[in-house]
């Protein structure tokens, strides 16, 4: 294994683990969800929805990150992580709106 490849596995690892924890945070904040007053839900839920639109756009990204080929994966990897600063800035906010 060469060291580019290393750090290739390494940072897609690290970027799994990462969107795993995040869509069990989305899990729970689904679950809170249903805690809220009427007015309180409609305004959690569009933030959900929204979450919920970037993390699959991040994931697309992620997938297609992994299947790329050496060559085009540093071009894609800038791609990714303007997803992935959308969605965790937008799971920050989400955080806040929740607890």
């Amino acid at each position: 294994m060469n060291t580019s490849t290393s750090k290739r596995e390494i940072y897609e690892n690290k970027m799994k683990a990462q969107l795993k924890e995040w869509n069990a945070e989305i899990d729970k904040l689904e679950a809170k969800l249903e805690q809220k007053d009427a007015d309180a839900r409609l305004k959690a839920k569009k933030q959900l929805d929204e979450l919920e639109a970037k993390r699959d756009s991040a994931k697309q990204k992620f997938d297609d990150l992994k299947s790329a080929s050496d060559d085009a994966w540093s071009e894609l990897k800038d791609g990714f992580e303007g997803a992935w600063s959308a969605l965790s800035n937008s799971m920050q906010s989400a955080r806040k709106q929740f607890h």
